[in-house]
This record gives structure tokens, sequence and C-alpha cells, in this order.
């Protein structure tokens, strides 16, 4: 007798409940070998005053299975509540998310009857890091942090997933024409990484064209590996241009860890209606049975799911007149896909997970020595009320054993020297002091801020400017 795998299931909120008992009825049927845990998250768990909407004896449960199969959950509006989504990822280090979009013509309505695109996009880090400040009354910031290491995990996992699924083709989307070192970085080690991988054709968009020719022509793209906010938002755009969001599956896999879902939000307006299609969570649950090894049963699921879909046996979501044959609800459908365990679709492509089962190359940190050297200082104050000429040539006085003012911007744009008067200017300037030639202590820093502030300015962030290697650590201003 086989052993059952251990799994940690959230039946979730809104139409969660539903989807994962109809889910976990298809799964169970195929012959999934599970030992289900189950633990309360989301709405109920936040209103009871847990901010993170999860306790801590679910947190347990997670790191002793390490599975998560996870149904939707709502997050309360305001009041502080954090994405359980994010800090699931976050915390335990699920830094892949596999997005498949595939289109199901003729059966669910598409303009792209030949789509089959898998995203994989970066989870960790990114704009996604949640890290935010507001720099005065009318500026916010919000950090966008993109690692070496962030970036090789997610290049060569979706260079190993591409192989084990007998992809063709691996594109990478950033836009480094604009951010230059934090996308450079992204699209540099996508580069480097590629040349181990020379089977592959591999190309890099830019990713707001890139994204134009996604929705036009998904046809040209086969795996798409991208930070995390394009990720988020193209895996939507490319699943519902597929079909369906409702159809989309999505896994987050970590090291250590992974969590299974759907794409889709809770819908609390469908919950208790017997309405609600559990494709989504169903096809991820096929990508956890192939996570954990068993991957006859993911292949049992997913062809009769085909079956049932080619049959014309729709939730009301997808339902077409000329093309459905039959509206069903939540666990109608269900019980459609149990009753055809074991037969294939005729007329859509049948699923092999068998080339799947190969073991990827993992990543390991590269190891690199590199000489830092700090040169200067950006100091980020509030507004003084005077032009920023004015301002340049009072803050031009302050110097400090060599620190000079290099230049002064606002939103990144040059204001002085030689700004120009059509510029539209917000209440919060940032003032760079270097040292030319020289390397800069933080000695030198500590004094150029407290004369500074002495002179009356509001200082309200700093950042060191360093070089690697001899190379800048920072961008110039728009117009330096």
């Amino acid at each position: 007798m086989s052993k059952k795998t251990p799994i940690t299931v959230a039946h979730g909120d809104g139409i969660g409940p539903e989807i994962m008992e109809a889910s976990l009825h298809i799964i169970q049927a195929a012959g999934a070998e599970l030992d289900i845990e189950t633990i309360e998250i989301g709405e109920k768990v936040y209103l009871r005053g847990n901010s993170a909407g999860i306790d801590p004896e679910a947190w347990e449960s997670l790191r002793r299975t390490k599975v998560f199969y996870k149904a939707p959950i709502t997050t309360p509006q305001g009041g502080g509540f954090k994405s359980l989504n994010v800090t699931a990822r976050k915390r335990l280090g699920l830094y892949a998310n596999i997005r498949p979009c595939v289109s199901y013509h003729p059966y669910v309505d598409t303009k792209h009857p030949k789509m089959n695109v898998v995203i994989v996009r970066e989870n960790e880090e990114d704009l996604y890091a949640g890290m935010e400040y507001r720099l005065s009354p009318d500026v916010m910031e919000c950090l966008k942090l993109i690692s070496r290491p962030g970036c090789e995990k997610i290049v060569r996992f979706a260079f190993e997933y591409a192989k084990q699924n007998g992809r063709k083709k691996v594109t990478c989307f950033t836009k480094d024409n604009i951010m230059k070192m934090t996308d450079g970085l992204f699209h540099a080690v996508f580069d480097e990484i590629g040349t181990e991988y020379p089977e592959f054709e591999k190309e890099h968009w830019i990713v707001d064209i890139g994204a134009a020719k996604l929705a036009d022509s998904p046809e040209a793209f086969d795996v798409i590996v991208m930070p995390n906010l394009y990720g988020d938002i193209l895996s939507d755009v490319a699943a519902q241009i597929a079909g369906s969001v409702g159809l989309a599956g999505s896994a987050n896999v970590g090291i250590h860890a992974s969590m299974f879902e759907a794409i889709h939000g809770s819908a609390p307006r469908r919950a208790g209606q017997n309405l609600a299609n559990p494709s989504g969570l169903l096809l991820g649950g096929v990508m956890m049975l192939v996570h954990i090894g068993q991957w006859e049963a993911a292949e049992r699921v997913h062809n009769a799911w085909l079956r049932t879909i080619e049959e014309g046996i729709h939730t009301y979501d997808i339902f077409e007149g000329g093309i459905s044959k039959q509206k069903v609800g939540t666990k109608e459908f269900a019980q459609a896909v149990a009753a055809r365990m074991g037969l294939k679709p005729e007329k859509l492509a049948p699923v092999s997970y068998a080339s799947a089962q190969g073991k990827r190359k993992e990543w390991t940190p590269t190891e690199r020595k590199i000489d830092t050297q700090m040169i200067g200082v950006d100091l980020y104050i509030g507004s003084t009320g005077v032009t920023p000429q004015a301002l340049g040539e009072s803050i031009k006085q302050i110097t400090h054993e060599g620190l000079v003012l290099k230049m002064i911007d606002n939103r990144g744009t040059i204001v002085y020297p030689g700004g120009m008067a059509e510029t539209f200017l917000t209440d919060s300037y940032r003032c760079r002091f270097e040292a030319a030639g020289a390397t800069v202590t933080h000695a030198q820093v500590s004094g150029i801020y407290q004369k500074m502030t002495a002179a009356g300015y509001d200082i309200v962030k700093t950042e060191s400017l360093r070089t690697f290697d001899g190379k800048p650590g920072f961008t110039l201003a728009q117009g330096q």
C-alpha cells in the first residue's frame, strides 16, 4: 500500500468552500493518495483581530506538510490587513509562481484558439516587497527591490520547467530601457543563464510591447518569465484571453514548500449558490499532484476534466449557446468529471505528465567578490518654499570634507543646476552630494547631514551612493 502524502488544505471564503469540496471530490476519485490536514485562514481569522489572516498553528501545519492546497480567501477592506497570499509566498519562500494559460477552442469561447502559454512569475520581491514610505505631504514612495539571487532562482526555474514540460522557447519580459538597474539585472541574468540551455529559443521583450504582442498573438509565446508585478498583471490578462480567468490554476513553488490555488478571488456574490466553476482550483490541484509525484492521478484528473469540457458540460460562466450542451452547478460539474475518470478527450489534446518527473537542476547562489566604494549620498528634503535655483544656490554653500552638491532633482528630474521652468514640482527634493574621485566615509556623510539640518533643512530620507567594481550603483536624474 502506497504511503499517503500529507497536505494542508484551506477551504477559504466566499465560493472557496464549494469549489474546494468539488475539487477534492474529483482528485480523490482519481485515486490520489493524500493525508489531509485542514486549517482555517482568511476572513474569519482577520476579523478575530489577526491582521495576518492566519494563526500560528496553521503555520505549523504548513511547515510540517510543506504542501498547501488553498481555496480563495477574502481580505477585509481597510484596517491594515495584509494579503495572506503575499505573506505565505514570502514567509515560505515560494519564489516561483507558475500560471498555465491554455485555450480550449472551440468548447470555451476565445479569440486565440492555439494559445498555450505558461507565465513564470518571480514571487518574492520587486514592488511586492511592500516597502513604502511617505516622503512629504504630497509624495509617496514604493521601493522596487530586485536581487541577483532572486533573478537567478526564477530564471533557472523557468528554463528547468520548460525542459521538463517539453517546451521549446523561453521569453523574458522587462522594462530595462527605463529601469536599467533593477529590470536590467533581471534581463542580464536571463541572458547569462540562457547560455546554459542552448536547446531553447530565447528572446527578450520590453514589457509594454511584449504585453501587446501577448494580447494579440499569444501563440508566438511558449514560456514567459517576468518580475513580480508584470507577471501578476499579465498572467491574469493571459488567462482571460485564453478563455476565462476562472479556468486558470496556479502553483507557487519554493525550495522548502509549495502552494496551489486558483488565480481568481473568493467571489462572495456567488457564494452558496452552487454556481461557481471549480476548474481553476482543480487545475491548481493537478499541478499539486504533479509536484508531489502523483502524476498518474494528475493525468486522470486533467484528462477527465478535458473530456467533460469537450462534451459541453459547463458551468454558467463558460456556458455558450450552440457550443455548450448542459449547464450545471458546482457539485454537478464535479460529479461529471469524476464520472469520466479514466477517459481521455477525443478532440482536445490529452495530457501526459510522465516527462515532468525528472529532477530539476536547482538554483545554487553564484559566488561573487565585488569591490564596493561609497562616493556620495542622496539626501531627501521637504519643500522649502523657494525656487529650485534659489534652493540650489543656498545648498551649494554647504560642503563637508570634499562632499559637495552635485545636483537637485524633483521626482527624478533635475531642477538644479540647469533646471527648466516648465518642470512640474512637488514638495519633495533629492539633493545629491558627491566627492569627485574619492571614497566617502560614514563620518563625512554624517557631517553633511548635520550641516544640512543645522541650516534648517528637514531630511526625510538618505541613500548611499556606491560603486561596484568601479561601476555606479545608482542612476542619473532625468536631464542630468
